[in-house]
């Protein structure tokens, strides 16, 4: 499935699966409610894949009928969860647009001057960085730094073992 525009509903048995679906440019929603009625309303208002460990919900009849799309997560361990994701949707690695939505709230980051960001990161950062992305709704702040490098050494071993 090569779609950029693929919007998730994450369970919060699954919670961790939103800030790496996030972190791979993804809409992912964490659903932390406890109402069932609540998920399935907003995956299906909002055209949202769901993903859960839940049976129970996948037992719904609008998920049954075909009218929500949805995972099962079965595994416990995230690197797992994350392989079942990418397998069973069919995801490519083309549709990914990396480090382009906040971790934490799930909004579209905009670029930022270096100059609007000088008294808000380290000084080493404001030295050694040129391109910032802020969030708009919570301003956090991003930029390619150590952390970066990291997260996306991790993200490309989950796709090239998918």
């Amino acid at each position: 499935m090569i779609d950029a525009e693929l919007k998730f509903i994450v369970d919060h048995n699954v919670g961790k699966m939103a800030k790496w679906l996030r972190m791979a440019g993804f809409d992912a929603l964490l659903f932390t409610g406890a109402e069932d009625d609540a998920i399935v309303a907003t995956a299906l208002n909002e055209k949202r894949i769901l993903l859960t460990r839940d049976r129970r919900i996948m037992k719904r009849r609008v998920i049954v009928a075909g009218h929500i799309k949805s995972v099962l997560i079965e595994s416990d361990h995230f690197t797992a969860q994350v392989r079942q994701v990418i397998s069973t949707l069919k995801l490519d690695k083309s549709c990914l647009r990396p480090f382009t939505i906040c971790l934490e709230c799930n909004r579209r980051l905009q670029g930022s001057t270096k100059e609007t960001v000088k008294d808000r990161v380290p000084p080493y950062v404001f030295l050694t960085q040129e391109q910032f992305s802020e969030c708009p709704a919570c301003h956090r702040l991003y930029w390619q730094g150590t952390h970066w490098q990291f997260m996306s050494r991790k993200m490309d071993a989950f796709w090239n073992c998918a």
